[in-house]
């Protein structure tokens, strides 16, 4: 008989092996389910709530995360006649920047992008941030003009941006074509250092969670279908599972906004529009920053994942709908390839569309409404997703104090009836 050594570390790896497959046979026939829930678990609606918030998007979910976490107000319906995050927060292309002209915009999304910072920590739940920078292209001197403006108002506003040159442009973006042959040659560009992204579905998972821990009750499919108005106060919302009382209502229903607010008797300064978007297939990692240019009407990121993200402005006409059409994906096809010719061979995996809510002046309405406790958080057009953690804190602050916060004062319905509006001219791509 031979003596064989036995390698013991190879029988640990076997029996850690082993385990994996027993616990999960384990767990599957556990009669109780042993993990614990992420959100509220299906139930009956109670017949009064302190808060009902219609739309369980970014905005909503959010809006329940402040209300309970930092003022204690548990008792709130998050409701959706869809899915939690399954409208425009499923559909948008998860840009985050505070790079606007308007002072009232740029310190709005200047404090929303500094706590996107900590979500993760905050949830003790990875939402994937990834600062990358943000590189918006100049292709004409007026273009330019309005690129020195938007950088000084955002440094006076501590925010991160700078006019640079093409040969800077090159260096920033490698893969970028700068050729002065191109149809519309780069002149020069606004670099904001802030630009970041993030995994949508991951920042309302986040807030939803973290807010049902606390008491929230999340109903998903259930519709509002009718507001009740008494003297001017709103005392309830109808809803395909019946009638809930209550005191309070936020409205964040995204491009539903004015079906929404006719219910409670609202007429909005509100059209809706698709806005479509599209990815290719994976390519390794050759676009750090979010490249975008409004004279050719796209912007476009690569994912972690390799894909590029590829988008534009909305559909030129009035639509309640989430097509993709084959003249978008032309156009935007034709305007990605001036800037980044190596696509040509791209193959296009997926296309879809949003439903976003515009304003005349491109900035967003949020706070108090005509009706009393009723609160407005509309009006989001094509820059909602980056406005999630502010709009939550100062929505839930405006309701559960009753005071308007100052940073949301400029965006209050009221300013379309004194005529001060907020000319937006900082909105994405082709919005103008």
């Amino acid at each position: 008989m031979f003596d064989v050594p036995v390698d013991e570390s190879l029988i640990s790896l076997s029996i850690r092996e082993l385990q994996v497959p027993f616990g999960l046979l384990k767990y599957g026939l556990r009669k109780r389910y042993p993990a614990q829930h992420h959100f509220t678990p299906s139930k009956k609606l109670k017949q009064h709530y302190d808060v009902v918030i219609i739309g369980a998007g970014g905005h909503g979910s959010s809006i329940a995360y402040y209300l309970a976490k930092y003022h204690g107000i548990t008792d709130v319906a998050l409701i959706d006649k869809g899915y939690l995050g399954g409208g425009n927060t499923a559909r948008n292309t998860a840009v985050i920047r505070s790079n606007y002209l308007t002072p009232e915009s740029v310190s709005f999304y200047r404090d929303s992008v500094r706590l996107y910072q900590g979500l993760s920590n905050e949830f003790d739940y990875n939402i994937m941030m990834e600062n990358r920078g943000q590189l918006t292209l100049a292709h004409s001197d007026a273009a330019i003009r309005n690129f020195r403006w938007r950088a000084e108002v955002n440094k006076h506003l501590g925010v991160r941006s700078e006019l640079v040159d093409r040969k800077t442009i090159g260096e920033i973006v490698p893969s970028l074509s700068v050729t002065e042959d191109a149809r519309f040659p780069i002149l020069a560009g606004l670099w904001h250092e802030d630009g970041a992204t993030a995994r949508h579905d991951a920042v309302v998972w986040g807030y939803a969670r973290g807010a049902c821990q606390r008491g929230v009750e999340l109903h998903q499919l259930t519709e509002a279908q009718g507001i009740d108005i008494d003297q001017g106060r709103v005392v309830g919302v109808h809803t395909n599972r019946g009638r809930i009382r209550c005191a309070a209502v936020v409205q964040a229903v995204a491009g539903a906004s004015s079906t929404v607010g006719r219910m409670a008797g609202l007429q909005l300064p509100i059209h809706s529009f698709p806005l479509q978007a599209m990815v290719t297939q994976p390519y390794k990692p050759v676009l750090t920053p979010h490249v975008s240019s409004p004279h050719v009407h796209v912007y476009v990121h690569q994912t972690s994942r390799g894909e590029f993200v590829i988008g534009g402005g909305s559909d030129p006409y009035p639509l309640y709908g989430t097509r993709a059409t084959l003249e978008q994906r032309e156009k935007l096809s034709g305007a990605v390839l001036e800037l980044f010719p190596f696509l040509a061979q791209a193959r296009v995996l997926r296309q879809w569309a949003g439903t976003t809510d515009m304003t005349p002046d491109y900035s967003p309405v949020m706070g108090l409404s005509p009706i009393k406790n009723y609160y407005l958080d509309a009006g989001w057009g094509t820059w909602g997703f980056k406005a999630t953690p502010i709009c939550g804190k100062t929505m839930a602050e405006l309701v559960a104090t009753g005071r308007v916060p100052d940073l949301i004062k400029p965006f209050e319905l009221e300013r379309f009836y004194r005529f001060e509006q907020i000319n937006e001219a900082g909105s994405t791509a082709a919005s103008h």
